[in-house]
């Protein structure tokens, strides 16, 4: 199965990546979470509701929904972090990508270790901007507004799609399509990856889970 892939492109001031990333992410993740499930049979469930809260961002005038739920907020704060430290330093150029990867489970036959197959990527390609005064700060602050103001439209657009997203599983296979470790929220299964260039190489974030040791080949 060949996985969805969308490209985000950004330009942006060092202290903004964070936030940027964080708001794409975010908006990502609502539309690919559930509530919790409560099955009364195999195949018999219901399904919980999903808190969210508004979010504002302090380095652009910006707001976004978030899930509320403290443990993915920050699993998404570490890793987005994680990927922002490494950009912003000496060694990364000013240029990197990071992914938010979709996939779900597949069983093997024993003694192989169940296969990884992903359904949807969406990677945001940055590069970094020197500005050296306060009118420029300012152009910055109002021009990565408006672009994310239209990213997050495309986003919400694209989800409202009927695209191909993992069935509803049994009971007993739940966690081959969501991730069940969060006490408030239930997403599909999802992982990050980054890479930044520069001399010392691509640096590669941890999976979500640090369960999957597999290598994904997905073509960006």
């Amino acid at each position: 199965m060949n996985a969805r892939s969308q490209t985000i492109d950004l330009r942006m001031e060092g202290r903004q990546v964070d936030e940027a990333v964080l708001s794409i992410f975010h908006t990502i993740l609502f539309h690919r979470s559930l509530g919790k499930f409560m099955y009364t049979e195999e195949a018999m469930y219901s399904v919980g509701t999903i808190g969210y809260r508004d979010v504002d961002c302090d380095f652009f005038d910006f707001t976004y929904v978030c899930c509320t739920s403290p443990r993915l907020e920050e699993t998404l704060r570490r890793e987005i972090s994680n990927f922002s430290r490494q950009l912003r330093s000496n060694d990364s150029g000013g240029t990197g990508q990071i992914s938010l990867e979709f996939f779900q489970r597949k069983k093997t036959r024993w003694p192989f270790q169940t296969d990884c197959i992903p359904w949807e990527v969406w990677t945001i390609r940055l590069e970094l901007l020197t500005l050296t005064n306060e009118d420029d700060w300012l152009v910055c602050r109002e021009r990565v507004s408006d672009l994310l103001t239209d990213k997050i439209f495309c986003i919400t657009q694209s989800m409202n799609q009927h695209d191909y997203v993992p069935k509803i599983p049994n009971q007993t296979e739940l966690d081959m399509v969501f991730d069940t470790t969060y006490p408030d929220v239930q997403p599909y299964l999802f992982q990050f990856k980054f890479s930044t260039a520069g001399p010392s190489g691509t640096s590669v974030g941890n999976t979500v889970k640090k369960l999957i040791k597999e290598t994904l080949n997905v073509s960006l």
